[in-house]
C-alpha cells in the first residue's frame, strides 16, 4: 500500500505537467503572410483573441508553400497557416479552426477563398455571406460551414 501512494503522486504530477504542453501544442498556429498585409495581421489578432498561440512569418511569395501543402489554386487567399496537422487558408473563423481540431476530419484543411468582407480580419460595413470549405488531397472540396448575413 505504501508503494501505491508515491506512484499515484508521481503519476498525478506528471499528468499536471504534461497537460499544459499538450493543450498548448494543439492551439499553436503558424501563419505565413505578406509583410504588408493588414488584414492578415487582423486575422492573427482574431485567433489570439480566441485562445490560439500564433507565430507569424512574413514571406514575399506564398505560392510555393500553398502548392507544396495541397491548397487548390481556386481556394487561395492572402495567408496560409498550419495547426494540428492541418492547413488553414485565408480568413477562416477561429470557431471553425477549433471545430476542425475537435472533430479531426480526414481532410487536408480549411479555406475561405478570396477575402470576403465580414470574415475575420476583413470586417467592414457590408458583410457578405461566405463559406468555409474543407479540402482533401484527392481534390475533393466540401462545405464545412457558412457565415454571414
Amino acid at each position: 500500500m505504501q508503494l501505491g501512494r508515491p506512484l499515484f503522486a508521481l503519476v498525478s504530477i506528471l499528468a499536471v505537467l504534461c497537460a499544459p504542453a499538450a493543450a498548448e501544442e494543439e492551439t499553436q498556429v503558424t501563419v505565413y503572410k505578406s509583410p504588408t498585409c493588414g488584414c492578415c495581421s487582423k486575422w492573427v489578432r482574431h485567433l489570439e483573441e480566441n485562445g490560439f498561440s500564433v507565430e507569424t512569418h512574413d514571406v514575399r511569395d506564398l505560392t510555393p508553400m500553398k502548392r507544396a501543402n495541397g491548397v487548390p489554386e481556386s481556394l487561395s487567399s492572402c495567408h496560409t497557416a498550419f495547426v494540428g496537422g492541418y492547413v488553414v487558408e485565408g480568413h477562416v473563423p477561429a470557431s471553425d479552426v477549433k471545430r476542425l481540431l475537435a472533430q479531426r476530419p480526414q481532410v487536408s484543411g480549411l479555406a475561405v477563398p478570396g477575402m470576403p468582407e465580414g470574415s475575420p480580419g476583413m470586417e467592414g460595413p457590408n458583410p457578405e455571406r461566405y463559406r468555409v470549405l474543407a479540402f482533401g488531397p484527392d481534390g475533393q472540396v466540401d462545405v464545412f460551414s457558412s457565415h454571414g448575413p
